[in-house]
């Protein structure tokens, strides 16, 4: 054990015999993005708990790494979690590590984290690649103050809810998604954000490394019916002052019937864009309700 970790132990609030959780950020693409603390961590620690252990190997096999790996994923946090955090009490010393990036954001690390922190475990977090910071600083856009929101809900009310408060948000906006969901979030941000200025940044720091800069609208149109592959970060200019959802490009000039059936175009069930609707427009649901009975 080398003497970081033999302090460690040392500090815990347990006993000398308690392990620690290493929270160790992995390359994005590029395997030279890696420090040199964690490549000691990951050599020196009992055992390395992967969210994918076949990318997670690659990594290992490029660098000689011959420590002990173990899956845990979001299907598994509760199960595998619990042996991990036994594990950690018998005295191991674990590095977790997620796909790419910092464990814990947008990944079942957080969980881990909060089982530790509850069982007085100490859990030490190492600086490293993150998708969203190196997304957001390359941007172009503010980057004083930013909203870090991950991957949207796929729920669908709950989605709404949040691009909702979205559209109010001053701060710089950052997302990720995924390929096959991509077209149908741009329109989404349009819809609820109207058309700002953004940056989709793909594949970072890998060989494909893309930033396309333009307005929403813009960067919806270029990559109509064009196969979107890789990891994807939406970097989104925050609003400009307290900007009202009603005020929105997509509302102006439209009657109650064009805005319903905007949104029941993009999917929503005609109860829901009526709800919709009269949200943003601040009036009853009712009195949507029987403006559009009166035109059918």
């Amino acid at each position: 054990m080398s003497e970081n970790m033999a302090e460690n132990n040392k500090n815990s609030k347990l006993t000398p015999h308690t392990g620690v959780l290493y929270l160790c950020p992995t390359p994005l693409g590029n395997l030279e993005d890696i420090t040199l603390r964690v490549l000691r961590l990951l050599k020196e620690c009992d055992l390395i708990a992967a969210e994918d252990t076949r990318r997670t190997i690659k990594l290992l096999n490029h660098y000689v790494i011959k420590t002990p790996l173990t899956s845990y994923h979001e299907h598994n946090e509760k199960v595998k979690g619990s042996k991990l955090i036994q594990e950690l009490l018998a005295g191991k010393n674990i590095a977790l590590v997620s796909d790419a990036g910092m464990p814990g954001i947008s990944d079942p690390g957080q969980v881990i984290v909060k089982m530790a922190l509850d069982k007085g475990i100490k859990v030490v977090p190492v600086p490293g690649a993150s998708a969203g910071i190196t997304a957001l600083v390359a941007s172009g856009l503010d980057t004083g103050r930013y909203a870090f929101e991950g991957f949207l809900p796929k729920e669908k009310k709950k989605r709404r809810q949040i691009l909702q408060q979205l559209a109010d948000e001053e701060r710089t906006i950052i997302l990720y998604e995924a390929p096959h969901r991509l077209q149908t979030t741009l329109e989404e941000l349009n819809r609820f954000l109207g058309n700002r200025k953004m940056v989709l940044a793909r594949e970072l720091t890998k060989v494909h490394e893309e930033f396309l800069r333009g307005s929403i609208s813009e960067i919806t149109a270029w990559l109509t019916d064009k196969e979107i592959k890789g990891e994807l970060c939406l970097v989104i200019e925050g609003a400009e002052g307290k900007q009202k959802k009603d005020d929105l490009p997509v509302w102006e000039g439209r009657t109650l019937i064009e805005q319903v059936q905007t949104l029941m175009n993009q999917g929503l069930s005609k109860k829901e864009a009526i709800k919709e609707v009269a949200n943003k427009m601040g009036k009853p649901k009712r009195e949507v309700y029987n403006e559009i009975i009166k035109h059918e």
